[in-house]
C-alpha cells in the first residue's frame, strides 16, 4: 500500500521520523491507506516554507486578481472531473453513505468557485475627511494576513477542508495544513490537484500527523500569523492559549447542543422528517446537530410515537451501500457514544428506540450505533448538556413559548438552532431569541457558501463561508492621502 506523504514547498516526502500510521475504514475496521507520521520538525519545515513563500517569493500573494482566480476555478473543475473518487475516498475513510460523500464533493467544488468569484470584487472604500488637519482622503484597504495554520477535524474531511483553503487562498495568503488522522486521504487528493492545478510551489503545505505533533507547532509557533481549526471545544481552547503567544489571529468552529423547537401547530409528519436530518445525517456527528428536541407538551406523544416509527426502519450498512446511517468513525468514537447511552439509561431517561451497538447483517466488525432516542430527559442529565457526536437524540417537553426559549438556549454552546411551526410570526420571534449564530426555521441542516457560519458562546469566534469567511483571511488597512502636501498643519504653537 503506497504511503500517503506530506507536501511541503511543492515537494512530496515522509515525515523525519521515517514512521507511518495505518488509517482504518470504519465500515469493517480494515485497513484502508497508510499515512506518513509526522513530528514536529515537519510542521516547522511546513511553516518555514509558506513563510518563504508569502513574504520572500510572493509569488501567490502578488499574482493578479484575475490569475489566482483562474487558478481556483481549475480547482474546482479537478475537484468534479475527480467527484467520484473524491467521494468514495470519504466514504471509505469516515464511514458517511456515498451519496452523502458525493453531495458533500459538489458543495467543495462549488465553494472554490465561489471564493474564485469573489476575489475579483469591490473591497474597499474611500472618504473624505477634514479633521483639523486640511483636506485628507481617507483609503481602506484589504490585504491577507499572511502564513495561515488550519486545522480540520474527521467529520466532513473534504469539504471543510474546502470551507478554509478556498478562502484562505482566495485572499492571498500561503498556509500549512492538518487534517484529521482519522480521515485525511481526500485531503491528501486536493493537494494532489492544488499540485496540477498550477498552485505555485510554497503557497498550500499539508502536514499528515497528531495533534500534539503538529497542531501545537502551528498554534505557538511565532511565524505564523493565523490559524483556524474546527473541533472540540476543548482543543479549541487549548489552540487559542497558545496562539497568544504572538496573538496570531484566531478563527474557531467548536462544538454545539442544538435546539430544534416544534410547536404544536407544525406539520407533523414533515417536522419527524426535519428531526431525522437533524440528528441522524452523517451519522449525527455534526457540530450543528440538532441533538435536543423541545417539543410541544400537546402533540409530544404522537410525535415520538411516529418518531420511533421512523427510526426503527432506519437502514444501517456500510457507507458503499448508500443505507441510512453508515458506521461512526471509529472505535474510540463508537465507545465513547455507547457510554454515554449507557449514562443516559443509569440518568433515568427513558429509551425509546436504539440505545446499541449494531452487528446484523456482516456489520459486526464495523463501528455501527442504532439510531437512539431518549425521552423524558431534563435539562442537567449529561446527555442534554454534553456534546455526544453520534445519533442520540435527547427529549424535552414545553407548554409556553417563553420555556421553549429558555430551554433552547440553557447551554453553554450556541452553535445552530432549528424552529417548527406554521405561525410565521412565532417562528421570527423564537428565532430572534435563540443564541446561537446559524438558525434554520421549518427545516434543519441546510447550508450554503454564500451564508456565514459559526456560532456564539463556546461554540466558537470568527466566521466561515460567504464574504465574512473571506474577510478573516484579509486584514483591513487605512491609508490617510494628505490633498494638500505644501501645506502641512503644524501641531505646535507658533
Amino acid at each position: 500500500m503506497e504511503i500517503v506523504k506530506n507536501y511541503i514547498n511543492g515537494v512530496w516526502k515522509e515525515s523525519v521520523s521515517g514512521k507511518t500510521e495505518e488509517v482504518i475504514g470504519p465500515a469493517d475496521g480494515s485497513v484502508i491507506g497508510v499515512v506518513t507520521d509526522s513530528l514536529p520538525q515537519d510542521a516547522e519545515e511546513a511553516i518555514a516554507a509558506a513563510k518563504k513563500s508569502f513574504y520572500t517569493d510572493r509569488t501567490w500573494r502578488d499574482m493578479p486578481g484575475v490569475a489566482r482566480a483562474g487558478i481556483l476555478y481549475r480547482i474546482a473543475e479537478l475537484i468534479d472531473e475527480n467527484a467520484h473518487d473524491l467521494a468514495v475516498t470519504d466514504t471509505l475513510d469516515n464511514g458517511k453513505p456515498l451519496r452523502e460523500a458525493e453531495g458533500d464533493v459538489s458543495d467543495a467544488a462549488e465553494c472554490f468557485r465561489y471564493y474564485a468569484g469573489l476575489i475579483d470584487k469591490p473591497e474597499g472604500g474611500a472618504y473624505a475627511t477634514n479633521n483639523g488637519f486640511g483636506e485628507m482622503l481617507n483609503m481602506t484597504v484589504k490585504e491577507p494576513v499572511g502564513v495561515c495554520a488550519q486545522i480540520t477535524p474527521w467529520n466532513y474531511p473534504l469539504l471543510m477542508s474546502c470551507w478554509k483553503l478556498a478562502p484562505c487562498l482566495a485572499a492571498g495568503n500561503s498556509l500549512v495544513f492538518k487534517p484529521s488522522s482519522k480521515a485525511p486521504l481526500s485531503t491528501a487528493k486536493l493537494f494532489h490537484l492544488f499540485e496540477e492545478a498550477g498552485l505555485p510551489a510554497g503557497t498550500a503545505n499539508l502536514v499528515l500527523g497528531s495533534g500534539s505533533n503538529v497542531g501545537n507547532v502551528f498554534a505557538e509557533s511565532e511565524d505564523v500569523d493565523m490559524i483556524t481549526f474546527t473541533g472540540s471545544t476543548k482543543v479549541g481552547q487549548g489552540i487559542a492559549r497558545a496562539a497568544a503567544g504572538n496573538l496570531k489571529k484566531v478563527g474557531l468552529e467548536l462544538g454545539g447542543k442544538s435546539p430544534v423547537v416544534i410547536f404544536d401547530d407544525c406539520d407533523l409528519e414533515a417536522a419527524v422528517e426535519w428531526v431525522m436530518i437533524g440528528i441522524f445525517f452523517n451519522g449525527g456527528q455534526v457540530c450543528s446537530a440538532t441533538s435536543r428536541l423541545i417539543i410541544q407538551d400537546g402533540i409530544h406523544d404522537a410525535f415520538i410515537k411516529r418518531l420511533a416509527e421512523k427510526a426503527s426502519k432506519v437502514t444501517i450498512g456500510p457507507g458503499m451501500e448508500n443505507p441510512d446511517l453508515g458506521p461512526v468513525v471509529s472505535e474510540d468514537q463508537m465507545n465513547k457514544i455507547l457510554s454515554y447511552i449507557r449514562t443516559g439509561i443509569e440518568e433515568g431517561a427513558e429509551l425509546v428506540c436504539g440505545g446499541k451497538r449494531y452487528t446484523e447483517n456482516g456489520c459486526d466488525k464495523g463501528y455501527y450505533i442504532e439510531p437512539t432516542v431518549f425521552d423524558h430527559c431534563s435539562p442537567d442529565m449529561r446527555i442534554v448538556k454534553e456534546e455526544i457526536f453520534g445519533p442520540v437524540l435527547s427529549v424535552l417537553t414545553f407548554h409556553t413559548e417563553e420555556e421553549a426559549v429558555a430551554l433552547a438556549n440553557d447551554t453553554e454552546y450556541g452553535l445552530a438552532g432549528a424552529v417548527i411551526t406554521r405561525d410565521g410570526a412565532r417562528a421570527l420571534r423564537v428565532t430572534r431569541e435563540l443564541r446561537a449564530g446559524i438558525t434554520w426555521i421549518n427545516c434543519d441542516q441546510p447550508t450554503f457558501c454564500q451564508a456565514p457560519w459559526g456560532g456564539y458562546k463556546k461554540s466558537g469566534i470568527g466566521r466561515e463561508l460567504s464574504v465574512q469567511g473571506l474577510d478573516e483571511y484579509q486584514e483591513t488597512k487605512q491609508i490617510n492621502i494628505n490633498l494638500h502636501p505644501e501645506n502641512p498643519v503644524g501641531w505646535y504653537v507658533h
